[in-house]
């Protein structure tokens, strides 16, 4: 793939494949005239990291499309690099790298939400790491969806995801209460006669059936409302299908480009989105001392995980070197160290928790960051990135180096 090099690009094109490889960058032209105003308002000199972290403070404080699209186009490569990666792993073809892409691009609002830029952190890596973590989770989705049946899908099915999904599907409120109680009359009353068999699950069985209605209508006035007409199999066994695509629908979504014409019209969806953004946004980013800011956070991220690192014995040192440094896999590492495959997972568990430990350590002190679950999930995605950086930096071309090894005001690639 041929990385973009300069702000314009970074921040208006997308990436176009062909049988399975990169064919070429395609630019929005709404996308690009924008960023090009924004740059003759700003300065020419500010790096795609300071723009990076200007469109994700747009979408944060005002729910701009336009940012969020911006967003979109700047996140291509590192969703490229992430499912190239991914889709390196697999010893057939099933799922391809333009498939992996696909599934880490229709999520990569997961970036948007979750990215904290008073971290420190670089936006980039850590956009590589939750893609990477999006594919791994979009795989193990795609082969339940795939596999199960209609009925299979429901008994794995959680409520929260359920309701997720009736919602995205457009479902009002009393519908949605309405399917969520057949789901639930369905799940208590039909079980698979063998556990192995969950995935291929048949349809229920007419007398299943009739005992499902038969729940259903004597808990409706409790759950759903004292009018709720009586309902037949036949009206159930309906809404627990449309339950099951509005699943799979949700779990395995497609992706609409921006540039796709309305369906009957000229114009593209890109077209409805507003133009304005406030300048006084923009000059408050521009103010020297939040760069200035970010760069010393990063500084001194950098110096607790090294040092952190020196703490460590030789054998963590060595199986983190080897892991990503030389790329090796832990069956790999086992066999040239002459341990078992799970010693060296522990281990190379062990010596990251340690370094986690650190920054948890530094983010609460020095940035007064409760350690909750969310942040110790959110730094362990950073500290990932971190290290393929720190054992990576004599390779600069790699996409992994944009953490922290780049000086302020480089580009990544």
């Amino acid at each position: 793939m041929r990385p973009r090099q300069t702000i314009p690009d970074l921040f208006s094109t997308f990436l176009q494949f062909e049988a399975d490889q990169f064919q070429r960058w395609v630019t929005d032209a709404r996308l690009r005239r924008s960023i090009l105003n924004c740059q003759s308002a700003a300065s020419q000199s500010a790096s795609e990291d300071f723009w990076a972290l200007y469109w994700h403070k747009v979408w944060q404080t005002q729910a701009s499309p336009i940012a969020e699209n911006h967003l979109a186009a700047y996140l291509q490569e590192p969703c490229y690099w992430a499912a190239k990666k991914t889709a390196a792993g697999f010893t057939n073809a099933q799922y391809t790298l333009a498939d992996c892409f696909q599934m880490a691009i229709v999520r990569f609002d997961k970036v948007l939400k979750g990215f904290n830029a008073t971290q420190g952190f670089n936006f980039k890596g850590y956009a590589t790491a939750t893609f990477l973590s999006l594919i791994r989770e979009s795989l193990r989705l795609r082969q339940e969806v795939d596999i199960c049946t209609d009925w299979g899908l429901l008994r794995k099915l959680s409520q929260k995801r359920l309701v997720e999904s009736l919602a995205a599907a457009g479902l009002a409120v009393q519908a949605i209460d309405r399917h969520v109680l057949a789901w639930s009359c369905f799940r208590a009353l039909y079980f698979p006669t063998q556990a192995s068999a969950t995935r291929k699950l048949p349809p229920p069985d007419a007398a299943t059936w009739d005992s499902i209605a038969q729940r259903f209508n004597r808990e409706r006035h409790a759950q759903l409302s004292m009018h709720e007409p009586s309902t037949t199999p036949e009206q159930l066994e309906k809404w627990l299908i449309a339950s099951a695509r509005a699943a799979r629908a949700y779990l395995y979504p497609t992706f609409v480009s921006i540039n796709t014409p309305k369906p009957g019209q000229e114009s593209e969806f890109l077209d409805d989105l507003p133009q304005g953004i406030q300048a006084s946004l923009l000059s408050d980013l521009i103010a020297e001392e939040e760069a200035q800011t970010r760069q010393d956070q990063r500084a001194e991220v950098n110096t607790v995980l090294t040092e952190a690192l020196a703490k460590l014995d030789a054998e963590a040192i060595e199986i983190l070197q080897m892991y990503y440094q030389q790329e090796l896999t832990q069956q790999q590492m086992a066999t040239r160290l002459n341990l078992k495959q799970y010693t060296v997972s522990r281990r190379l568990t062990k010596a990251k928790e340690s370094l986690l430990l650190a920054l948890a350590k530094w983010s609460q002190a020095t940035l007064h960051i409760t350690v909750t679950s969310d942040v110790l999930k959110h730094s362990s995605l950073l500290l990932e990135e971190w290290l393929k950086s720190h054992y990576r930096r004599s390779d600069l071309s790699t996409p992994e180096a944009a953490f922290v090894s780049k000086p302020s005001g480089t580009a990544a690639e």
